[in-house]
Order: C-alpha cells, then sequence, then structure tokens
C-alpha cells in the first residue's frame, strides 16, 4: 500500500536475514529513497539507497566518545511530515523559488544506547539528509562521518581534483580508476540514461566543517572527508567540535535530468531562510575589474579611473578597487578614486586580504577583517566613503575555524548594510539565502588563469560547459567572464562564445574582466547587449547541452528572455532555438548575435519570433551566441 505523502515500512523476509526498509518519496513521486539494514531486521549499519540512481550511501559518524554507525538499533520513524514554502531571493537564477519535500525523522540508539536521528526528505529534484542529536549539552569532538556513496560500475562521471581554492579543472571519466579526494559538487550520469546526479553539502554553519570526497579507500565509493591538517598553514582543527543538541549540515543529491540537475535551487532551499530584515540595499549588478588586464592596475589612480569611465558608460553599476588600493598612487589615492567613482554614478567596491597566519599570501591589508571589532570599524570607514561592498580574498581552509570566520564576515557585513564577495575560497553551501549579502564566491577556474600558465587557453573551452552542469549549479559564481582581448596568455573562444558567458555564468556581482578597449572595439549591438544583460534573473532554463560539449541556456528577467549559447567542441555546429518558453499569443522580437565568419566577428539578425517558431544558429568551434528575446508592444 502507498500512501499519498507518506512512509512504507516493509519487512523483507528472507531465509538468513530480515532487513526493515523505510521508502520515502518526493511529492512527484520521482525521487524513492529506501532505508535498509546490513546485518538484520533492525540493528546494524545502516544506508539509504537513492532508486535507479545510488545503490547505497553509507551512513553513520563516529564521536571521540561513542560511535554512531556500526551497531544502530532502529527505534522509530516518524509520521512524514510534508515541507512546503515559497521564498523569494534578491539574486540567483531564480527569484520565487519553492521548497517542497517529504520528511521523515528516523530515530537509532547505539549500544550505549545514545540516540542519533537521521532526517531524510525527499525532493522533486533530489534527497537530503541530516544527522542529530536531539539530547544532552555535552560536548564532543566528530572524528569520523561515515557517510559515502557508492557509485554503480560504468557510471560517467565529472569530478574536480581537492584543491583548498576550488581553482581546478573538472574531468570527465567513465570509471573509478582515478582514486583520490575531490572537491563539491560531484556530478554523475548513470550510463545510457537521462539520470543524472549531482552530490554537494549545504547549511554548513559554526557547528561544522566543510567537506570533499575520497575514493582513495575503495575506488567506486566516495566518502565525506574533513579538511587536511596542513590546510590554513596548518591553524585549526580538521575535525569539527559540537555541543548538543546539534545536527549536521545537509547532504545533498540534485538528481533528475540535465534540465533538473542546472534548474535546482536544492542547496538554497534547505538553506536557513534570510537573516535580514530588509535586502533593498543588496543591489546585484555588473562590475568593471582592472585586475585581469593590469595586475598592478589599482595601484594607479589613472587606471582606476579609466575602469571606472569604463563603468559609466557601459551603465554598469559597480567598479572594484582591487590589492594595492593601500599603495594607489599617479594623480590621487584611495579616498580621490572613491569620490570620482561617484561622481560618475559609480560605486565602488574594494579587495582585502582574509588576512591572519592562515595564508601565505601577504599582500595588504591583511587584518582588517580579522576581528569583529576591525570588521565594524572598517565597514563604517568604507560606507562614510561610498562603497558598497568588500571582496575578501585567500581563505585556503574548510576547516570548522574558517567556516566560523566566513560566517563573521558575512554577519557584520549585514550589520552594516555591505554587500560581501569571497575570493579563494569555498564553493557555496547556501548561504546566500541566508545571507542575501553574499553576491559571489570565486571557488572556480576562471578567466584569471589566463593571466597564471598557459595550460588555460586550450582547456577553456571545454571547461566552459561544464562549469553550468557542476559548480555554477550550486550558487553564484564569479568567473570574471567576457573577455575579447588577450591578457598574459591568449584565449582561443569566439567573441560569440565570450559574449555569450555574461548569461550562461550566474553571479550576483558579475565581474567582466576585459579592458576598455575590449568592449569599446565590439560592434553597436554587442556592446549595447552588455549594457542591457541582467545577472539576477527571474527564472532559468536549460534549452540543450551536455557537459563539456555544448550548452543552451535560457533566462528570464521580467517578461523578457535572454539565450546564451557555447560551443566546447572542435566542430562547428548548428543548433534550433525552439521558443517554447515563450507566452502564448505573444510576439516577441529575437536579436540574435551569433559568431561570424570566424572567431573575432559577430554577425547580428533580428526578426519577430513566437512560441511555435524555431530558429537555426550556427556556432564555430569553441564558439557561441546570445540573443535578446522581448515582447513587441
Amino acid at each position: 500500500m502507498r500512501k499519498n505523502i507518506g512512509v512504507l515500512l516493509l519487512l523483507l523476509a528472507g531465509r538468513q536475514a530480515v532487513a526493515q526498509q523505510l521508502r520515502v518519496e518526493s511529492p512527484n513521486h520521482r525521487i524513492v529513497a529506501g532505508l535498509y539494514c546490513v546485518q538484520g531486521a533492525d540493528r546494524g549499519e545502516w544506508y539509504l539507497e537513492l532508486s535507479g540512481m545510488i545503490p547505497r550511501i553509507s551512513l553513520g559518524l563516529a564521536r571521540n566518545d561513542q560511535a554512531f554507525w556500526k551497531d544502530l538499533r532502529f527505534v522509530r520513524a516518524g509520521k512524514t511530515v510534508p515541507v512546503d514554502e515559497q521564498y523569494t531571493v534578491v539574486h540567483g537564477k531564480r527569484s520565487l523559488c519553492r521548497n517542497r519535500a517529504n520528511e521523515v525523522t528516523v530515530l537509532y540508539e547505539n549500544e550505549q544506547r545514545s540516540k542519533m536521528e537521521l532526517v531524510i526528505r525527499a525532493y522533486d529534484d533530489g534527497l537530503a539528509f541530516r544527522y542529530r542529536f536531539p539530547d544532552g549539552k555535552d560536548s564532543f569532538i566528530v572524528k569520523e562521518e561515515m557517510t559515502a556513496y557508492t557509485i554503480a560500475p560504468g557510471t560517467a562521471r565529472w569530478l574536480e581534483k581537492w584543491n583548498p581554492a576550488n581553482e581546478g579543472l573538472y574531468k570527465a571519466m567513465k570509471d573509478d580508476s582515478v582514486r583520490q579526494e575531490w572537491c563539491y559538487p560531484a556530478l554523475f550520469n548513470i550510463p545510457g540514461s537521462d539520470k543524472w546526479f549531482l552530490i554537494h553539502e549545504a547549511d554548513v554553519n559554526r557547528t561544522y566543517c566543510g567537506s570533499k570526497l575520497s575514493n582513495i579507500a575503495d575506488g567506486s565509493t566516495y566518502k565525506i572527508t574533513f579538511p587536511d591538517a596542513g590546510d590554513g598553514r596548518g591553524l585549526g582543527a580538521s575535525s569539527p567540535s559540537i555541543r548538543l543538541p546539534w545536527q549536521s549540515p545537509w547532504r545533498v543529491i540534485i538528481a533528475g535530468g540535465l534540465s533538473d540537475i542546472v534548474g535546482s535551487t536544492l542547496v538554497e532551499d534547505v538553506a536557513p531562510p534570510s537573516v535580514l530584515e530588509r535586502t533593498d540595499w543588496v543591489r546585484p549588478g555588473l562590475v568593471s575589474w582592472n585586475y585581469w588586464s593590469h595586475n598592478h592596475g589599482t595601484r594607479d589612480y589613472k587606471v582606476v579611473c579609466a575602469f571606472t569611465d569604463l563603468a559609466a558608460r557601459m551603465n554598469w553599476p559597480y567598479t572594484l578597487f582591487d590589492w594595492e588600493w593601500d599603495v594607489m598612487g599617479n594623480g590621487g589615492a584611495l579616498e580621490d578614486a572613491a569620490k570620482y567613482a561617484l561622481s560618475k554614478g559609480v560605486r565602488p567596491l574594494i579587495w582585502y586580504n582574509s588576512g591572519g597566519p592562515h595564508t601565505y599570501v601577504m599582500a595588504t591589508p591583511r587584518d582588517r577583517m580579522l576581528t569583529h571589532e576591525s570588521r565594524v570599524e572598517e565597514y563604517r570607514k568604507l560606507k562614510q566613503m561610498g562603497f558598497a561592498g568588500v571582496k575578501v580574498d585567500f581563505f585556503e581552509s574548510e576547516k570548522q575555524d574558517m567556516i566560523r570566520y566566513y560566517l563573521d564576515i558575512l554577519d557584520d557585513a549585514a550589520k552594516a548594510e555591505m554587500m560581501v564577495y569571497f575570493h579563494g575560497c569555498l564553493v557555496p553551501r547556501g548561504w546566500c539565502r541566508t545571507y542575501p549579502n553574499l553576491m559571489t564566491c570565486e571557488a572556480v577556474r576562471g578567466a584569471e588563469w589566463y593571466n597564471n600558465g598557459p595550460d588555460f587557453t586550450m582547456a577553456a573551452p571545454e571547461h566552459n560547459c561544464t562549469l553550468p552542469f557542476t559548480r555554477n549549479v550550486v550558487g553564484p559564481m564569479d568567473y570574471t567572464p567576457v573577455t575579447f582581448t588577450n591578457s598574459q596568455f591568449p584565449h582561443v573562444t569566439s567573441y560569440g562564445h565570450e559574449l555569450a558567458l555574461s548569461v550562461i555564468f550566474e553571479s550576483g556581482l558579475q565581474h567582466l574582466a576585459d579592458r576598455p578597449e575590449g568592449y569599446d572595439g565590439l560592434p553597436d549591438a554587442a556592446r549595447t547587449f552588455l549594457k542591457e544583460v541582467p545577472n539576477a534573473w527571474d527564472d532559468t532554463r536549460l534549452m540543450d547541452g551536455y557537459p563539456g560539449q555544448d550548452i543552451i541556456l535560457a533566462r528570464r528577467k521580467g517578461d523578457g528572455w535572454w539565450v546564451g549559447g557555447l560551443n566546447g567542441t572542435l566542430r562547428e555546429t548548428t543548433k534550433k532555438l525552439k521558443f517554447g518558453f515563450l507566452s502564448a499569443g505573444i510576439k516577441y522580437k529575437l536579436t540574435l548575435i551569433a559568431d561570424g565568419e570566424h572567431d573575432k566577428l559577430l554577425a547580428t539578425s533580428y526578426q519577430v519570433v513566437e512560441g511555435s517558431s524555431e530558429v537555426e544558429v550556427k556556432m564555430l568551434r569553441r564558439g557561441g551566441f546570445v540573443a535578446m528575446v522581448t515582447p513587441l508592444k
């Protein structure tokens, strides 16, 4: 018997063993999770199964006093609780989000009769679960988390080798032959099917550390692993300290087709609601940025003014004063540059080293974010000078002490009404819902890597077509895109490809990285496009694509749609744009800016379309296109 929203408890009897199974279904019944005991009817090791996708998710953890995984006794499962709420966000892939799931809480006892709860939520687009110690006031150390995802043989996977800055390249693999530590998020595809899943974590807070995945011990099993002892120059404990009552971060699996993966807000859905009473001061927008083209640009007042002028004539609301602003010269200092920006109608943003002994980077200022008192004083000064937000860099650790540091920065910034951008940092964990003033995180190998060596030049096209299915799914990503000239090392992507990154990549503060002449030299249509393209969206839909090969993405703002397409391959391709997402009975003007005859030419065309229309668009190898679709009045 199946309950419409409920739990199905079954006793499955065999000749040698009896296993108790708990079945949890999503509201639309597409996602089904089963809970199993390895040893017997109600006592032993337990695991979840995500039906048709992950055959085994091992469960439990070990504290410094007791284990909660080897010999757990099933006590009871609570009634199914429907979770259903709507919430709005200031920036992201969708302005109106719905947190809708069926939740069940299972109570266990270990050998010492200490209690642990397992909270399971089945969503229409995935599964989330967490551990909870409901009783007590004592403090403990979590020595190890046993959560591990066993992946079926032959499953395709896209994984990034672990690095503290989360700035590696994703590697496409057909098996588990590579054994090492991996960054979040991790993407998998069941062979020969449209079943995809993305593994991540959310609601990491001061009571825990960030984690990663490791398949070193068993190639087919990706186990949650705590930070390395040497991260952050060896400061801070790798194992988190907890105080009861306590609950873990959510373990999140986004699941379904590729369109479900790309469109999901599950990481934010499970995060706590916003702590801000007002968000009118949180204003997403495009930013001019001088570092990519002038690595020491902010020490030069005239360069800073040139990029301020660029933002003003492109109608971008912000410009960033990056590192070395404290030694600015050649005609002006920080206060002069801030006044100049404000006189042009541009709000300045400003860089800080996260500082302290946890980073080897000595760039100054490196101590002003370290304490509550110094942050409050710095934010006060910045507000007086008209700054809208801060970029804080070089965290180099996801230990518990660093998680606390991130959240302390956000807390104080929220009280001061300052926006925040984290750089050299962790991948988003859903904090943008709780702290809408967290505008973006780097945590990606972005255009800055054209400065770091020749390897990124040929890797970028495929990489750009992988990120929308992986890193950018779980939160805003500051890749610093849309460059037409070259930095230290050239790019081989077409102008159409670069232009499309403004739509494909989502970031609450989108730092467009080229020098002024890179934008001034564009054709009128492309320059107009970059003056008007939003960076906070009302809806996002995947139209076509495959990781590492290509993608076509449609995003809506108001009653207009913006479409971006990328080709990451060495083959020219022609795609059909279908407009079924348009409102019925309304005609729209399509402005299509696509690859021209070669990679540095753009071809612009205009026509009228409606929901039933189809338009062919050609993409060069490593090419791309953009389109604006606006209703005719």
